[in-house]
């Protein structure tokens, strides 16, 4: 009798020992539906990864060629400019020599006019008086071009008396 115990104990033990196999068995096999869920959706993932990867490698050569062009466009615009500024600076120096050399002549005509006042009362009987005109004081530049037209009249209108005077 005691075997048929033990034998027994020993069937209701395997029989408790294959439930709880069963028991893990099952718990274990939703476990591995779970993953096989979850890589599924890990693989959407990372097929989406690379989809939006492949779109942003894209844009940044877009993004680079646009800042290579605006880089070559702005390198011509800065050596135009530096061009255009070199012209202005040579203009400008060559217009202040001609106000300069102006200034001289003009200074040169003050002199003779200052000095010929003598010679002009005697040669106010001989013909007509050339007319004088004042300079404005040098200053800025619009004051400059000023006196230098001023200059000019007066030196082409004394040209034009003596030559009035010499056909006389």
């Amino acid at each position: 009798m005691m075997t048929f115990f033990v034998s027994m104990a020993a069937d209701v033990l395997v029989a408790v020992l294959l439930v709880a196999t069963i028991v893990s068995s099952v718990k274990l096999s939703r476990r591995i539906s779970k993953l096989k869920a979850d890589e599924a959706a890990l693989r959407s993932t990372i097929g989406d990864l690379v989809v939006a990867s492949a779109t942003a490698e894209r844009a940044i050569a877009g993004l680079r060629a646009t800042l290579d062009e605006c880089d070559r466009t702005l390198t011509e615009r800065l050596a135009g400019a530096e061009r255009t500024s070199t012209d202005l600076v040579a203009h400008v120096e060559a217009g202040e020599s001609v106000i300069s050399r102006i200034a001289a002549i003009v200074g040169q005509a003050r002199t003779a006019t200052a000095a010929a006042p003598a010679a002009s009362s005697s040669a106010a009987s001989a013909g007509p008086r050339p007319v004088v005109v004042e300079a404005a004081p040098v200053g800025g530049n619009g004051e400059r071009v000023g006196a230098a037209l001023a200059a000019a009249q007066a030196l082409s209108e004394r040209a034009l008396d003596r030559l009035r005077a010499r056909a006389a």
